[in-house]
């Protein structure tokens, strides 16, 4: 049994390889963000006398979700990489973050769920500028969208308390 078992807990493990094709992937998605904030910045930059207060702002918001976003993704692609397929060998690196050396799937999760939060808030806050030009259905969708992140967050958060402080009451009747 053994003889047929290994190969296969071998080709299980080898397996989250299929997943780093997809990190790259959203690298290329995080050029198009790149892209994106730039042609936004040119926009903003070459009207500056022409806008409105409220067009400046919404141009402003649009930019800081797009670098919201942005930070998702390198949370996804860094902190994913390292926690499903293999570690990063970034040991003395100065520019390594300060969030990677202590990422796990829970962290992670949290982390996602807070950026998530943040995107919603700049959402919100984009169609509140707007309110007068938006229907209400659209106003309170985003709102019960927005709770629903927050109510998943803190459940998020929650659960990963319970579980530390299971880890933790776990190891100490071990010992």
């Amino acid at each position: 049994m053994n003889a047929l078992t290994k190969p296969m807990e071998a080709f299980i493990f080898w397996s989250r390889w299929l997943q780093a094709p997809l990190y790259l992937g959203l690298i290329v998605a995080q050029g198009v963000y790149v892209y994106q904030f730039m042609h936004e910045l040119g926009i903003l930059v070459t009207k500056a006398g022409t806008l409105s207060e409220n067009e400046v702002m919404l141009i402003v918001l649009g930019l800081i979700d797009v670098v919201m976003i942005a930070n998702l993704l390198v949370m996804v692609i860094i902190g994913g990489y390292e926690t499903f397929v293999s570690k990063l060998d970034l040991e003395g690196n100065p520019d390594q973050p300060e969030w990677l050396s202590h990422v796990n799937a829970g962290v992670l999760k949290v982390k996602l769920a807070v950026a998530l939060i943040s995107i919603s808030s700049i959402h919100l806050l984009r169609t509140f500028i707007n309110a007068p030009q938006v229907e209400d259905r659209v106003v309170i969708a985003q709102i019960a969208i927005h709770a629903s992140f927050l109510i998943s967050a803190l459940a998020i958060a929650w659960t990963d308390k319970v579980m530390m402080q299971t880890l933790v009451i776990s190891h100490q009747t071990k010992h």
